[in-house]
């Protein structure tokens, strides 16, 4: 991707709980940054943002994603996380900031990169955690859903959901109280159709100090090992949440590239 020139209801938890949280995650993205070398995700991280598109290689199972840019901005906007937009206020378009499906991939009628529903969006975790995720996103002033959805030949089925709040605080409060999913352990919620998750240890986060990433996969089931990942990239005034699913297992290095690429897109 080449350079663009600019760029019910449960009580909320106390205030001091999302300080904690906070801070947490400040630690994490520090631990995170130090490791940056190693693991399956450093030899994705590691690559200039403009050899992302190029991140198709048959060797290790990632996909051929088509070449990226970032979407101009507004006349007389700034880019998200500048001197000017420290706070990572998006103000592009949230439907040109998903990230486009692969080669080779099947897209989702219903998921075409166009706005979608909070109530589409919440029906990704179990019914009786469904009405507590809409309340969260309505209390805390959710802007615009964006949504893309596709699965590939061998059965991966693949969901970016992009959220835009009215703050990057919102966005923060939304996914660290009502998701529970900026920590050390796996979210509050759970998938529709899944069991446990654990963090995905693999995970040693993304070269953007401005973009906080977290990823969670399934822990091993009678489906196959891994059979869902679910990855949270927090990026001032938008989150986005990426889900994986396949029967047979979710492979480890494409979803690292999806999240890798996603977040290029929301820096």
């Amino acid at each position: 991707m080449t350079e663009p020139q600019p760029q019910g209801p449960q009580p909320a938890p106390p205030r001091d709980r999302r300080v904690l949280r906070a801070v947490g995650r400040w630690s994490a993205a520090t631990v995170l940054c130090l490791g940056l070398g190693a693991g399956t995700a450093s030899g994705i991280t590691s690559l200039d943002r403009g050899e992302l598109p190029g991140l198709a290689t048959e060797s290790d199972g990632r996909w051929e994603y088509p070449g990226l840019s970032l979407p101009a901005l507004p006349e007389g906007t700034p880019r998200p996380f500048s001197k000017q937009n420290e706070d990572g206020i998006h103000h592009s378009d949230l439907r040109k900031l998903l990230l486009p499906a692969p080669k080779g991939a099947r897209q989702d009628p219903k998921l075409s990169g166009g706005w979608t529903t909070p109530q589409r969006f919440a029906s990704e975790y179990v019914e009786e955690e469904r009405a507590d995720i809409e309340l969260g996103l309505a209390d805390q002033g959710l802007r615009h859903v964006a949504a893309r959805g596709w699965s590939m030949p061998d059965g991966t089925e693949s969901r970016v959901y992009l959220l835009r709040f009215g703050s990057a605080e919102a966005a923060d409060d939304f996914s660290s109280v009502t998701l529970d999913a900026t920590g050390d352990n796996s979210p509050d919620v759970t998938l529709d159709g899944t069991t446990r998750f654990q963090v995905d240890q693999d995970w040693h986060g993304t070269a953007r100090s401005s973009v906080y990433s977290y990823l969670y996969r399934e822990t091993e089931s009678g489906d196959g090992p891994y059979p869902s990942r679910q990855g949270y990239v927090l990026s001032g005034d938008t989150l986005a949440v990426i889900i994986q699913k396949r029967n047979g297992g979710t492979a480890t290095v494409p979803f690292h590239q999806t999240t890798v690429l996603q977040s290029q897109l929301l820096s």
